[in-house]
């Protein structure tokens, strides 16, 4: 072979060689998108544990007139128990309607056990008081504290119960942002309308919700009932696999599920292979979270957060604007709530699968206390919910450059050092 002909072989050995190069790139770009990101997520649960659900019913409730109007009408139709579990319940008049119906029921054989978390009714300005207690435990309602403050006070600040619960003769259950309050329904003064979200499950995933109260009633009481009616039961075999409607519930307990929702959003930004949507009102998350975010957005992910500009914590629109603004300059599309005050924890992920839930994305929630999310893989409601985000994006201040330049240094200021108190907040 000449010397001719061994370039134009070299030549032609280097070209094939560059084809064969370009499409292995090309699929290796695709094969992350051969499997969709519910199911990714999905397969993350299954192998960490976690029980996926199918054939749920599922009704998304955006406002507190929607919540308590079906979740009085379920109590009234309660035929055997009613578990309600919250971090308060507000000795206005919203509670005492709960509590009215809860009494009537009670009187009919009813079994109704309630938890509220000893700071969380400490800590608000209309709390239930020994005499409130004393009189519905007098008319049947069986009900606890969870982690009553004692001495040294210090002990008992920690890990608190967060969760939104309630269960209906097992049928019927009820999980996201709402506590029990008039401010639900009409707001507050000094910071308008007050936005949530919470949803209704009917279905397998109730049993879920069911244990996931036990846990904390049991612990407290230490009168674990004894005769609850069995609870539908899901047969699937491979969630992974099957339709809509499924539902998976993440119950953060401290010391033995503590990274359980931390992990489990980490892994559904990791999933997402077009958008990510979040609300949530505390936005000071973990540095973990943070750098889930900025990877998806360096893949091309489509990220977008509102953020309520207003607050019922003074410090936290601080600290959550310093954390905002860091990831507007990765890349992501960032907004301020100016329509009263957004306390839901939702995120939807490329239009497919969702979550609603208590847990806010901070320390205190992620490192502390107890939390219960429900990860809900639906498209019906992940696109309400993507429907609601872009309503809402309207009453809300797009958070560009321009806008940050024009904050005053003060705020700026803040934003920095309040940033740094992360760890407590």
């Amino acid at each position: 072979m000449n010397t001719k002909m061994l370039h134009r072989a070299i030549k032609l050995i280097l070209f094939f060689s560059l084809i064969v190069q370009t499409l292995y790139a090309t699929n290796s770009k695709e094969t992350p998108y051969t499997v969709s990101s519910d199911s990714i997520f999905k397969e993350y649960l299954v192998q960490q544990g976690f029980k996926i659900t199918s054939g749920n019913e599922i009704t998304l409730l955006t406002s507190g007139k929607e919540k308590f109007n079906f979740l009085f009408r379920d109590i009234d139709n309660a035929k055997h128990h009613i578990h309600l579990e919250y971090f308060n319940f507000r000795n206005d008049s919203i509670g005492k309607e709960i509590f009215t119906h809860l009494i009537y029921k009670a009187k009919e054989g009813v079994q109704v056990r309630v938890i509220f978390d000893d700071f969380g009714n400490f800590s608000n300005n209309q709390p239930l008081k020994k005499s409130h207690i004393k009189d519905l435990r007098k008319n049947r309602i069986d009900i606890i504290r969870f982690d009553p403050f004692r001495f040294p006070y210090i002990n008992h600040a920690i890990h608190r119960d967060h969760q939104k619960i309630a269960v209906i003769d097992g049928k019927v259950g009820y999980t996201g942002g709402m506590n029990v309050a008039d401010y639900y329904l009409n707001g507050l003064p000094e910071i308008g309308e007050w936005r949530d979200m919470h949803v209704r499950i009917t279905g397998p995933a109730v049993n879920e919700l069911q244990k996931a109260f036990l846990y904390n009633w049991n612990r407290e009481s230490k009168r674990p009932p004894s005769n609850l009616p069995s609870t539908p039961e899901d047969s699937t075999e491979n969630p992974v696999n099957q339709g809509e409607r499924q539902v998976a519930i993440l119950q953060r307990i401290p010391r033995k599920r503590p990274k359980a929702i931390r992990h489990a959003y980490i892994a559904a930004i990791n999933a997402a292979q077009n958008n990510i949507q979040i609300i949530n009102p505390y936005f000071v998350p973990p540095r973990s979270i943070i750098k889930a975010l900025k990877r998806a957005l360096k893949r091309g992910v489509k990220v977008e957060i509102i953020y309520p500009n207003k607050s019922d914590i003074p410090i936290t629109p601080h600290a959550g604007y310093y954390y905002i603004n860091k990831l507007r300059k990765a890349g992501a599309e960032t907004y301020l709530f100016k329509k009263g005050f957004h306390h839901s924890k939702i995120m939807m992920i490329d239009y497919s699968f969702c979550t609603i839930g208590s847990c806010n994305l901070d320390s205190r929630s992620m490192r502390f206390d107890y939390e219960i999310n429900a990860f809900i893989f639906d498209p019906i409601t992940t696109r309400k919910l993507n429907m609601i985000f872009e309503e809402d994006k309207k009453n809300s201040i797009p958070h560009t450059q321009e806008y940050h330049d024009s904050l005053p240094p003060r705020k700026k200021i803040a934003a920095w050092f309040t940033h740094l108190l992360r760890p407590v907040l």
